[in-house]
């Protein structure tokens, strides 16, 4: 199956380009900057993905460098629409109209290019920080502007694409966690535990689901392959550890611990605001897919990633 991807630098892109291509997706990785734009833990990611497809840099999603690339390739069995527009998504000013508009550019004539070569499949992603998504508290609100874009932005796709009409398909991300992410809370963790600290969790109330991102990219692919050529509309949910804040930093403590060889402590001050929906969590549990998921594994590759990337010694 020959796969056009967009969002290809992402944290969550890296992992799923990952598992398409051992599904044997040819894949074709699209980059919005050069190459030599990225850096950090983002260039690691690109490096990565360098060795394993196509890689197209300045190829940004809707730019008619993309519709050029869709013309000229002879064949697209599946467009996996990972690219998102998040130029600060967590500020209360992100701008909803622009992010839509990126995210969206060009969709009536790439949805054409696609069916002139008969591709009638796309899928794309989304976010449980969307409205309507998932299961939890606040009427199901969006968690943010960001938020709202990203359900805006699967809108738009779910009524162009009925109208091609093609199969879109929705794969709802949760909280992922693993190797090559950003700093975010499970990376806080690890790198307080590692560089001798106690980290403070202070979101301890909010109950979310957080997911091996090795079990997401794997549940991705999965769900890639279960899409056929029937117009309609499916979506996936995956869920790994819906459960607190607090509950998930002792999970991940308790599997550090004799990993790290470390105490691995934490430290719970009372949670007193909640500016975000209490309880938000996907529903589609998706570990029971997989009777080869090592959950163990999982667990052992984590603590030997942070090892090597934040033990002093190194």
């Amino acid at each position: 199956m020959k796969t056009v991807f967009t969002g290809s630098s992402s944290f969550t892109g890296y992992w799923f380009i990952k598992e398409l291509a051992k599904a044997g997706h040819e894949v074709i990785a699209t980059f919005k900057g050069k190459s030599e734009d990225y850096s950090g833990i983002r260039r690691k990611r690109v490096d990565e993905i360098l060795t394993l497809c196509r890689c197209e840099f300045e190829c940004a999603f809707g730019s008619q460098r993309f519709l050029n690339l869709l013309k000229k390739t002879s064949q697209i069995d599946l467009l996996c629409h990972h690219y998102a527009d998040v130029t600060n998504y967590k500020s209360p000013d992100f701008d909803v109209l622009s992010a839509i508009g990126n995210n969206t550019e060009n969709i009536r004539p790439i949805l054409r290019i696609l069916k002139d070569k008969n591709c009638n499949k796309v899928l794309i992603t989304g976010s449980f920080f969307e409205q309507n998504e998932g299961a939890g508290s606040d009427n199901l609100k969006a968690f943010s502007p960001y938020g709202l874009a990203k359900g805006l932005t699967s809108e738009i796709f779910r009524f162009y694409t009925a109208a091609t009409p093609m199969k879109l398909g929705k794969f709802v991300i949760p909280n992922p966690f693993g190797p090559y992410e950003e700093s975010r809370f499970t990376s806080y963790l690890m790198r307080s535990w590692i560089e001798g600290n106690i980290p403070s969790v202070t979101s301890s109330l909010y109950v979310r689901d957080n997911i091996h991102v090795l079990l997401l990219a794997r549940a991705y692919a999965w769900f890639a392959g279960c899409l056929d050529d029937t117009p309609g509309f499916q979506k996936l949910n995956p869920s790994g550890y819906p459960e607190s804040q607090g509950s998930f930093a002792k999970r991940v403590a308790g599997e550090m611990r004799a990993r790290l060889d470390i105490p691995c402590e934490l430290t719970f001050p009372e949670q007193k605001e909640f500016p975000e929906p209490l309880v938000r969590i996907n529903t589609d549990v998706v570990a029971r897919f997989f009777n080869d998921w090592d959950e163990k594994q999982a667990w052992d590759e984590l603590a030997e990633y942070y090892q090597e990337r934040l033990s002093p010694q190194r």
